[in-house]
């Protein structure tokens, strides 16, 4: 059994029904999911708190996560100190495209990682 926190970084509060966003630091959500054996058996929609800052919001946004507990993040892309910041928690970070159905993206997600395993 292969227990996983997934973050999504996304455009409103409609969970796994809602849209993969075209930006990270600065997404209005971030729907979280906890995955166990493949299944969703938890999704949760945890508002943005660096959405207003107007430098260094990758970073905040990452931190949040992290004090989640979150082992995967799925976005369209990253800037560098948020890339950085994922590297050093061993937090994996999956690119999707925008507009992508958050659901189908941690379905896609879900079957790479099992490709790696």
């Amino acid at each position: 059994m292969v227990k996983l926190r997934i973050a999504v970084a996304t455009d409103g509060k409609n969970g796994i029904d809602d849209a993969v966003s075209n930006v990270f630091g600065r997404a209005k959500t971030f729907t979280i999911v906890d995955v166990d054996d493949e299944k969703i058996i938890s999704v949760k929609v945890l508002e943005n708190p660096a959405l207003s800052y107007s430098h260094g919001a990758g970073p905040i946004a990452i931190k949040t996560l992290i004090d989640d507990g979150v082992k995967v993040v799925i976005a369209n892309e990253l800037g560098i100190g948020a890339s950085e910041i994922l590297q050093q928690h061993n937090i994996i970070y999956i690119q999707e495209k925008p507009g992508t159905n958050a659901g189908a993206a941690i379905k896609n997600a879900l079957r790479t990682q099992n490709k790696k395993s």
